[in-house]
């Protein structure tokens, strides 16, 4: 069966909430391990979908040679669910940022792989994020700490999960039945990826 548009639009709307998030990061357990509290995980992150971020700059403010203002310009990223990390207890944003990207019926491995390029490019100057309503509380800064998670279906070609896999960016296999609630974890082929989660972590701006 080929990967149609709504089954991306499920696992975009299945993913827009916190528990089917923490389920995902189950699937792929560096990343479960950065949460904050594995005893009140639906408090430790935030879901934001089509997310959009402010970027800052400097620009020369006029008349006054040397010196410069900060300008912001807000951009929609081309991931599809930011999962950001929080701590429960002070209710505050810590320092860890996951991108999802869901593989769309009408990409190739380039598009795919290059969603997260051009994430990482805007994320390079400084930034911060336009929080949903009920957490605009939340202190909004960006972070350096980015991770990338990628979706693929099963009816995703060979070629993205061969080039994903030779470009050690780590991701999870999706039934194209998106109904069933119950996923299998992506656990052949990925065991040196998962040997080496620790270096992925602590390199992540190598990818």
């Amino acid at each position: 069966m080929s990967v149609k548009r709504t089954h991306y639009e499920e696992l975009l709307a299945e993913y827009s909430n916190a528990e089917s998030a923490i389920a995902l990061l189950k699937r792929y357990r560096p990343y479960l391990e950065l949460l904050p509290s594995m005893r009140r995980p639906g408090e430790s992150l935030i879901t934001i979908p089509l997310p959009i971020i402010k970027r800052r700059s400097p620009v020369p403010q006029s008349g006054q040679h040397g010196t410069s203002a900060s300008s912001s310009a807000s951009l929609c990223l081309p991931c599809d669910i930011a999962i950001l990390m929080c701590d429960p207890e002070w209710k505050i944003k810590t320092g860890v940022e996951i991108f999802v990207f869901i593989h769309r019926p009408e990409e190739d491995f380039s598009d795919l792989l290059g969603r997260w390029r051009q994430t990482q490019v805007s994320l390079a100057p400084g930034y911060e994020w336009d929080m949903p309503l009920r957490y605009r509380h939340i202190l909004s800064e960006g972070t350096d700490n980015i991770y990338p998670l990628f979706v693929v279906f099963e009816g995703t070609p060979d070629r993205i999960k061969r080039g994903l896999k030779g470009a050690f960016l780590p991701f999870v296999t999706q039934s194209l039945d998106t109904s069933t609630a119950e996923e299998e974890a992506e656990l052949s082929d990925n065991e040196l990826l998962w040997a080496n989660h620790e270096d992925f972590l602590t390199e992540s701006d190598d990818l």
